[in-house]
């Protein structure tokens, strides 16, 4: 069976498409993402301005209809990735049990860009997954006591300015876990 990462934010037409569509791109075969909101707009499209600038950086998102978390998406998930800490919060009050394996995405990248090269090794981006997961919470008491922005801020009905710093801030959360994956 494959790695079933899950992006999750609150309407799921801004953010949590566009970490889907980017690690959409990004992985092989042998992981499966998908998103949903926590009140999700449920069948709209990814908002105009985020399409724009992933269909910019060359991910441009086709086919995409929102939809709404659900427990069983929560359950049937390897790794949450939400995109503010109330998300996460709201993820695991559902599903308690899914709490080692639900992060926000700039806290995996930020716990990621700690990790030692080599430390995350599979024949796989699914095996690299499932290795990346407990290396990145051990991490965790390196970052105690320290101030850390987490979450990745809500474009949705601002202008291209915001859906750009969020964009913006969604790669940052990204590019340390895949430099940990490929390193």
């Amino acid at each position: 069976m494959p790695f079933t990462v899950l992006a999750v934010c609150t309407g799921n037409i801004c953010r949590s498409p566009a970490v889907e569509t980017l690690l959409r791109s990004v992985f092989d075969t042998s992981v499966t993402v998908g998103s949903a909101g926590t009140n999700a707009l449920v069948g709209r499209p990814i908002a105009e301005p985020m399409a724009e600038l992933l269909t910019a950086g060359g991910f441009p998102p086709a086919g995409f209809a929102a939809r709404q978390l659900t427990p069983e998406l929560i359950s049937g998930a390897d790794l949450v990735l939400t995109l503010t800490p109330a998300h996460r919060a709201w993820v695991v009050d559902r599903v308690p049990s899914a709490v080692r394996r639900t992060l926000t995405v700039r806290e995996l990248g930020r716990l990621s860009s700690t990790l030692t090269p080599g430390a995350v090794v599979g024949q796989d981006d699914a095996a690299r997954l499932a290795a990346l997961l407990p290396a990145a919470l051990l991490e965790r008491p390196r970052h105690v006591g320290r101030h850390h922005d987490d979450g990745v801020l809500d474009p949705y009905g601002h202008s291209a300015a915001v859906y750009r710093r969020s964009y913006d801030q969604i790669l940052d959360g990204l590019t340390p876990i895949l430099a940990a994956l490929r390193a």
